[in-house]
């Protein structure tokens, strides 16, 4: 075999931070032996795998298609020497996860993925679709769970579970005691709502074609929590999904509002995964996990 497989953690690293210095200290090496492991590699086969701009790297074309390849190589070797140590199968996992997903079922998911012998761990990171997938595609998340449609030439997407966005407001304000809305009275209300950009907001204009020109949005905010202090406190109403509202209406500090039939709220969450990305025993059962969840 020409190639090490710390020439390999060395090219991926400083694909990842596109200076050598950096890329060095994250794998606790010299900035000579890195840059030498990085020369060796690229000599070994005549080829070259990055654009030198002064200090910085940047992936050539031929750098971006091995890239991935080289990424599965990796996660299969970590596997095996994981399998060779006796450890568990099921090891560490980078997740992603969307602001609903994330605050409302991960954390669950988490406690029961890490709850084996050897305590595997879960790093999770919680932001919008667009960041989550742009970090998937990058191989910085192992796995992302995403409330957004997504369509991706670089990611599976794959359908995990469905969800229905549901109208709301507080219990004091004046549509509350309204047996149905009707579509004047949408457009008429101050609403509250999530920021552009997410998944909720995406869905919530796809259910509301027709009305968006006309309607008062008076706060976007990037959290739900927000989003129901803002709702209780009567400054409008608003829309989120009733995995987030579920125990306010049981205190009744919010309750639901009916649309009219033909506004449709109802939506899917997504794993994605990189096409590319080796698929471990760990995304495997935390997929399975999710599945499982009620």
């Amino acid at each position: 075999m020409k190639y090490s497989f710390r020439q390999l953690e060395v090219f991926l690293a400083a694909a990842h931070f596109q200076n050598i210095t950096r890329a060095a200290e994250s794998l606790a090496m010299s900035q000579s032996a890195a840059s030498s492991a990085l020369k060796e590699l690229e000599n070994q086969f005549d080829i070259q795998l990055f654009d030198r701009v002064g200090k910085r790297l940047q992936l050539n074309e031929l750098g971006r298609l091995y890239r991935p390849k080289v990424e599965a190589v990796l996660a299969q070797a970590n596997e095996l020497e994981r399998a060779f140590s006796k450890h568990t199968e099921v090891g560490a996992l980078k997740v992603g996860a969307t602001l609903t997903i994330g605050n409302y079922l991960a954390v669950g998911v988490m406690a029961q993925y890490m709850n084996t012998p050897t305590r595997p761990r879960v790093a999770l990171e919680v932001a919008n679709t667009s960041t989550i997938a742009r970090r998937v595609k990058d191989f910085e998340l192992d796995i992302g769970l995403i409330e957004g449609e997504l369509q991706s030439s670089e990611l599976d997407v794959i359908p995990w579970r469905g969800d229905e966005l549901v109208v709301f407001c507080s219990p004091s304000h004046p549509l509350a005691s309204k047996g149905s809305l009707t579509d004047e009275d949408l457009r008429e209300a101050t609403w509250i709502m999530r920021e552009q950009g997410s998944g909720t907001r995406q869905s919530f204009e796809r259910g509301m074609h027709g009305l968006l020109p006309d309607l008062n949005v008076l706060l976007e905010l990037e959290h739900t929590e927000a989003i129901k202090r803002a709702v209780e406190a009567n400054l409008g109403i608003g829309c989120l999904s009733d995995v987030v509202l579920a125990d306010a209406f049981k205190r009744g500090s919010l309750v639901p509002l009916a649309v009219p039939e033909h506004r449709r709220f109802d939506r899917q969450f997504y794993f994605i995964l990189h096409k590319q990305k080796y698929r471990s025993a760990g995304i495997d059962a935390w997929i399975e996990l999710c599945r499982r969840l009620r």
